[in-house]
């Protein structure tokens, strides 16, 4: 089993652990059974922190997922793992927050989770995600009563941290000027072809952790894309030091002293995408990786048919490289 590196976040209770590297939940084909059946493997090879969201539709196979490996003995308590999930755009209005954080720790089937993130900063006026979302349907939110009721979920001890997903500066500066608990993470779009330099320099600054989704991309799925896999700087590397196209771009993410969420329910690529640890990149080709082309691809913009101009703000926001 490997030993995944830790660092600190602020929690309810002082200063908390969180694993760098985090296994994603996130699922368009796989059912129920197939998920949970990913999440006991995960263990066994030495996953520690899960990440899910009300979206993802996942947060109850996870739970029984943990549930099946404290039954194996596979970790011997629900303390040994750091727990994620956020709260989804058709509930960021400050009355309703507590009933979706009880709702997703029902799905769960736990008492707490570790982390309760934003999942977007806006709001949604229909309860289905179905792309392309009318213009009418979208709303900007009370950034401070949206805040004020995810502290609650903090001082009823149903969440350790909060934070924030898809946040840029604007957004993270209104929260730390009204923040009695400031967010821990900030969740972003982050890989070798969109690397969020000045985001991550913004961040360490304000002591929150920059975590990378999609790092490979989101390889083979019809919301990502292909171009990290398939990148020639990133296949050159591959090539000369014996490593997968995957290992060359999460080592890369690793190095940039941020978490991530890489999600593989095969066995094997698990296991690969953990075989970052013993060895790093050079300066040369971290510095050929710096040079690569920059170009953001998860865009929520995308998924509206006619963007308001909320949605394209948080584009031209989330483009802070």
């Amino acid at each position: 089993m490997v030993s995944i590196p830790e660092t600190t976040i602020t929690s309810s209770d002082g200063r908390r652990s969180i694993p760098l590297i985090g296994f994603g939940t996130a699922s368009e084909t796989e059912g129920g059974d197939v998920v949970k059946a990913a999440v006991v493997e995960a263990i066994k090879v030495g996953y520690r922190h899960f990440d899910t969201a009300s979206l993802y539709q996942t947060e109850k196979p996870l739970g029984e997922g943990i549930n099946e490996a404290l039954r194996l003995g596979l970790i011997k308590s629900r303390a040994e793992l750091f727990v994620t999930t956020k709260l989804w755009c058709t509930s960021t209005e400050g009355h309703l927050v507590l009933p979706a954080m009880k709702k997703s720790l029902q799905n769960l089937g736990l008492g707490y989770v570790d982390l309760y993130l934003i999942h977007w900063p806006l709001k949604l006026n229909q309860e289905q995600f179905i792309p392309p979302i009318p213009k009418e349907s979208i709303a900007a939110i009370n950034i401070k009563e949206v805040w004020e009721a995810m502290e609650n979920c903090v001082n009823l001890g149903l969440t350790k941290s909060i934070g924030v997903s898809n946040s840029a500066p604007r957004i993270i500066e209104e929260i730390l000027s009204i923040a009695k608990i400031p967010p821990a993470v900030n969740q972003v779009e982050m890989n070798p072809l969109w690397q969020q330099r000045k985001l991550n320099e913004f961040c360490k600054k304000n002591d929150i952790l920059l975590t990378g989704y999609s790092p490979l991309g989101g390889y083979n799925t019809q919301w990502g894309h292909n171009h990290v896999m398939e990148c020639d700087v990133i296949q050159d590397i591959a090539k000369s030091r014996g490593k997968t196209p995957a290992q060359i771009a999460l080592r890369w993410i690793y190095e940039q002293g941020v978490s991530f969420v890489v999600k593989s329910f095969n066995k094997e690529r698990m296991k690969q995408n953990l075989e970052i640890l013993d060895w790093s990149l050079t300066e040369d080709e971290l510095n050929i990786i710096s040079k690569i082309p920059q170009q953001k691809h998860v865009y929520l913009s995308g998924a509206m048919g006619d963007p308001s101009d909320i949605i394209a703000q948080l584009d031209v926001d989330l483009a802070f490289q």
